[in-house]
């Protein structure tokens, strides 16, 4: 049995909001946002109290001193775990501002390369997953 190409210009069929592959990508983006975003409170506040405990691996063409990076990391971790618990909740609201937020900690990550490359690089793949995850799925009810 051969599969058939759809006709150019027709839209890919969406995702069953019903499949539990989607329903569980979906609950895991909204638990890696809830612990992703108290992991960057808690990188936040160690870059704003002690300085000393990231070291700048090389140069980088984007300069921010280590305190500001603490406040943005704080800011950014506090609504994503918010978010989070949102999108575990099944809240509209949650699962578009969970995208815009996924796609800012991802750009934050990237540009906090020297300080933690290593958890910068994983932090980028989850935030890629959740924003797959968070633009997959349509469903108005409750994740859990």
């Amino acid at each position: 049995m051969s599969q058939q190409t759809p006709p150019v210009g027709a839209t890919p069929p969406a995702p069953d909001p019903a499949a539990g592959w989607v329903t569980g990508g979906v609950a895991f983006a909204g638990v890696l946002m809830l612990c992703g975003g108290v992991l960057a409170v808690l990188q936040g506040i160690a870059a704003i109290v002690e300085d000393a405990w990231y070291v700048r691996v090389g140069d980088y063409a984007y300069r921010v001193s280590l305190t500001g990076w603490g406040w943005i990391h704080l800011v950014i971790g506090v609504l994503v775990a918010c978010t989070g618990a949102g999108v575990l909740k099944g809240a509209e609201w949650a699962r578009l501002a969970g995208i815009l937020l996924a796609s800012l900690s991802l750009v934050t990550q990237f540009l906090f390369l020297p300080y933690a490359p290593i958890w910068s690089v994983i932090m980028i793949a989850l935030d890629v997953f959740v924003i797959w995850a968070l633009a997959a799925y349509r469903s108005p009810g409750p994740v859990l």
